[in-house]
């Protein structure tokens, strides 16, 4: 089993993991109506398998179904992801990242927003990162 904070996917199994962290917990049948192009029940069913075996995901056994759910919280998932595209795309520069999606932005920063920026900013000058 692989460390799940370690969440490196094929693009299918991203998908279906998108759908267990965006709804929770999750039956294969709603996985399968949930992608946006379909596969085989049998196939949902293997990916959910194969995720399990990695350890991003868990089951329990409701009725006859299996109800499955992520070992780890979208936010853990979130910051080993922004962790790898830091590491992949910027090498690990974190004012390249930030410039970055400030400038491929279409989206207008609230006053709450930039607040909240300046003071992780400030914080992470703090704590000496």
């Amino acid at each position: 089993m692989t460390d799940p904070q370690e969440l490196q996917l094929s693009r299918r199994e991203r998908q279906i993991m998108d759908v267990v962290f965006a709804k929770g917990e999750v039956t294969a049948l709603e996985v399968l109506e949930s992608l946006p192009d379909k596969l085989s029940y049998s196939a949902v069913r293997t990916f959910l398998r194969i995720l399990e075996q990695k350890g991003h995901v868990k089951h329990r056994k409701q009725e006859n179904r299996f109800v499955y759910c992520p070992v780890i919280s979208t936010e853990q998932a979130s910051r080993s992801a922004a962790k790898r595209l830091l590491k992949t795309f910027f090498a690990g520069s974190v004012h390249k990242a930030v410039v970055a999606l400030l400038e491929a932005s279409e989206t207008k920063l609230s006053d709450a927003e930039f607040k909240r920026i300046e003071a992780l900013i400030h914080k992470a000058r703090k704590d000496g990162r």
